[in-house]
C-alpha cells in the first residue's frame, strides 16, 4: 500500500467515525430540531476535522482539519433544512462529505494528473464494460422483463399482496438477489448460490399457512426462479467473454 492510498484510507476513517461512532441519536435528535442554534452540529463538525487531523498524523497539515470541520458543518446544515431525513438526502449528504474527502486527497497527493487516464482505462477495458453492464442489466431489464412475464398472474394475487406484503418490497428483493447472484458467479462461488436459495425458500415456508398462499407462492417461485435462470445465464456468459 503506497502513501496515497494510505491517505485516503485515513480520510475515510476519520469521516466514518465522526459519522456513524461518535455521533450519538440524541444529537441526531437536537440538530433535526435546532438546526444551525444546536451545539452539536458546531461539536460534532469540530470533532470530525479533530479526527482527520489526528488520524492523519501530519501537523503540518492544519489547513487540511479545517477545511474538513467548515465543509462538514455546511453540508450538515444543508442536510437538516431539508426537512426530511430519507434515504435520498441521506444519500446525498454522504456524497458530498465523499466529495470533499476526494477533492482533499488529490490535493495531498498530486492525483489530479491521474484521473482522467484512469477513467479512459476503466471506460477502453472490454471487461470492465462488461461487467458493469451486466449490473445494470440485472438491475434495471431483467426486472421489467420479469415483470411482463408474470403479469397475466398479478391479478390474482394482488389483493394477497396488498394485505400481506409491504409495498414495493419483492422488488427491491429481486434486485439484491439479481445483484448477489451475478456476484456470486461472476467471482466463481457458485455454492453459495444454493444458500441464498435454501434462506428464500425457510421465509417463505410460513407462507402456506396463509389464505391464497399457494398461488402467492407460485407466483414468487416463477419469479424467482426466472430472476435465478437469467442471472446465471448472464453471469456465464460474462465470465465467457471475459476471461477468455
Amino acid at each position: 500500500m503506497d502513501n496515497s492510498e494510505l491517505i485516503l484510507i485515513q480520510l475515510l476513517l476519520a469521516h466514518i467515525l465522526t459519522d456513524f461512532v461518535f455521533q450519538p441519536s440524541s444529537w441526531i435528535k437536537h440538530k433535526q430540531k435546532q438546526k444551525a442554534a444546536s451545539g452539536y452540529l458546531y461539536l460534532h463538525s469540530v470533532i470530525a476535522g479533530l479526527l482527520t487531523y489526528l488520524i492523519l498524523q501530519d501537523w503540518d497539515l492544519w489547513l487540511v482539519p479545517v477545511i474538513i470541520t467548515v465543509s462538514h458543518f455546511f453540508i450538515d446544515l444543508w442536510k437538516l433544512r431539508q426537512g426530511e431525513d430519507n434515504l435520498k438526502i441521506f444519500l446525498l449528504d454522504q456524497l458530498f462529505h465523499l466529495i470533499m474527502i476526494f477533492g482533499i486527497w488529490i490535493f495531498l497527493t498530486g492525483n489530479s494528473g491521474e484521473i482522467i487516464p484512469y477513467l479512459k482505462m476503466v471506460f477502453n477495458s472490454p471487461k470492465t464494460l462488461a461487467i458493469i453492464s451486466a449490473y445494470i442489466i440485472v438491475i434495471f431489464p431483467v426486472g421489467f422483463i420479469i415483470g411482463k412475464a408474470t403479469k397475466r398472474w398479478q391479478s390474482e394475487i394482488q389483493d394477497i399482496n396488498e394485505k400481506t406484503g409491504l409495498q414495493d418490497a419483492g422488488l427491491y428483493i429481486g434486485i439484491f438477489e439479481r445483484i448477489l447472484v451475478l456476484t456470486f458467479i461472476i467471482t466463481g462461488n457458485f455454492s453459495a448460490i444454493g444458500f441464498l436459495i435454501a434462506a428464500k425458500s425457510i421465509l417463505r415456508f410460513n407462507d402456506k399457512i396463509e389464505i391464497g398462499a399457494r398461488k402467492q407462492t407460485e407466483y414468487v417461485l416463477i419469479g424467482t426462479l426466472m430472476s435465478f435462470a437469467i442471472t446465471i445465464t448472464l453471469g456465464l456468459f460474462i465470465n465467457y467473454v471475459t476471461f477468455q
